[in-house]
């Protein structure tokens, strides 16, 4: 088929179409094309690699067994990454929910004076970032991944974790202000990142 001559020359829309069909050189080309990003998304919400992993293989899976459901596939960008990140908070919620949102943390209360959280977080090295966030207790870190890095309001929050919208502010507030002590601990001061 002259489809796969190139990938570098593959409409999305073809290469979606490819995949509903069930084409496995489209689904290569395919989960090449999100290995990285979506990986990126599963490291987020895991606690190791290994269970980003994890959680990928099974989104990707969860992702080729509902790409028949795509009517427009110029908008399969989002419908991955919105597949992808419920997928990793279900694995979240079933798998590794066992220290839960009351986590506590000594002085998780400390706060600092920064009024736009997401302006801080978005000059930071994405590196020591995600690095930091890997140490905050689960239900923190899933929350503050979920408000501050993909968006989602307490309201879907509450509903996507099945807990109470004000624990979902509650966790972002900790969640928060221990992410700032600890990049304070590890030299990071909050002059050097506004």
């Amino acid at each position: 088929m002259a489809f796969f001559r190139s990938k570098a020359k593959m409409d999305l829309t073809e290469l979606v179409r490819a995949c509903q069909r069930q084409d496995s050189r489209a689904q290569v080309v395919f989960y090449d094309r999100y290995k990285s990003r979506l990986l990126g998304i599963c490291l987020r919400y895991a606690r190791t690699v290994a269970e980003a992993e994890d959680i990928f293989q099974e989104g990707i899976m969860k992702i080729f067994s509902k790409i028949g459901e795509i009517s427009k596939p110029e908008s399969v960008d989002s419908w991955v990454k919105t597949i992808m990140i419920r997928h990793a908070i279900d694995y979240y919620n079933q798998v590794t929910r066992k220290e839960i949102l009351s986590s506590s943390y000594d002085n998780a209360d400390m706060e600092w004076q920064v009024d736009d959280h997401t302006a801080v977080l978005q000059r930071m090295d994405v590196e020591i970032l995600m690095e930091t966030m890997n140490e905050l207790p689960d239900g923190y870190r899933i929350v503050v991944n979920m408000y501050f890095i993909d968006g989602y309001k307490h309201s879907e929050i509450a509903q996507l974790l099945g807990i109470m919208e004000a624990t979902s502010r509650s966790q972002l507030t900790r969640g928060r202000n221990l992410l700032f002590k600890i990049l304070e601990q590890k030299g990071i001061k909050q002059h050097e990142i506004l």
